[in-house]
Order: structure tokens, then C-alpha cells, then sequence
């Protein structure tokens, strides 16, 4: 008997708005397909500010059946894209690769890092 297994992530981006931890950035990823997911810290929801328009302050999750575009905008594009996927060896298609690589200097007051900073 089969039993359902949730699907494992495949990699984590911890966001930051203004140096105040909000939230997580999930990629779950298959041979199939790919899926990502936010969900804003239970702590940031007691005093922080929504990251963008379409992320409103919820305990729910938000889900994605492609790299949310709210974050794809935040990533460098045409040359420089090029220049920071082969600095980090990675496809300049790998979207959620490159924002992990370069989230810590996005302009603006969001920020993408591959490990949570110790407060």
C-alpha cells in the first residue's frame, strides 16, 4: 500500500526585509516537476511588514507551481546574469540558484541567503 510522502525540499533561500527575518523560500523538485513555496515566520507576522504586494502577512503558505516572480524579479538579468551564473557554475536558467548565490546583495530591502543568520 502506497502511502503519501510529502515531496522533500531541494533547496532553502531564508528572506529577509530590512535585516529582520521573514520568512522561507522552499524549492521541492522531482523528476517531473519543480514547486516552490513561501511561508512568512510566525514572528515577522507579529510586527513585520508584507515583502511585496502579493504577499500578504498570512500564516499560510503561498505555493507555486513555477519560481514566483516576485523573487525571478530580483535576480540580475542579460549580462550580468550571464557573469554571475558562470562565476557561481551554475545555468543562468537556475533562477533559484542564482538568488541564492547573489541574495545577499539584491537592491532593495529584501535579501535571499542559503543559511539563517544567527540573532
Amino acid at each position: 500500500m502506497d502511502q503519501f510522502r510529502p515531496p522533500m525540499p531541494n533547496r532553502i533561500g531564508y528572506v529577509y526585509c530590512n535585516n529582520h527575518f521573514a520568512g522561507v523560500l522552499t524549492e521541492f523538485s522531482d523528476l517531473k516537476q519543480q514547486s516552490y513555496t513561501f511561508e512568512y515566520d510566525a514572528d515577522y507576522l507579529d510586527f513585520g511588514a508584507p515583502i511585496g504586494y502579493r504577499f500578504a502577512l498570512t500564516p499560510n503558505k503561498f505555493e507555486f507551481d513555477t519560481f514566483p516572480t516576485f523573487f525571478a524579479n530580483l535576480i540580475s538579468e542579460g549580462w550580468l546574469r550571464t557573469h554571475q551564473a558562470n562565476k557561481a557554475r551554475l545555468d543562468k536558467a537556475d533562477s533559484f540558484g542564482l538568488l541564492l548565490e547573489n541574495g545577499k546583495e539584491l537592491i532593495g530591502a529584501i535579501s535571499v541567503l542559503k543559511n539563517k543568520i544567527k540573532e
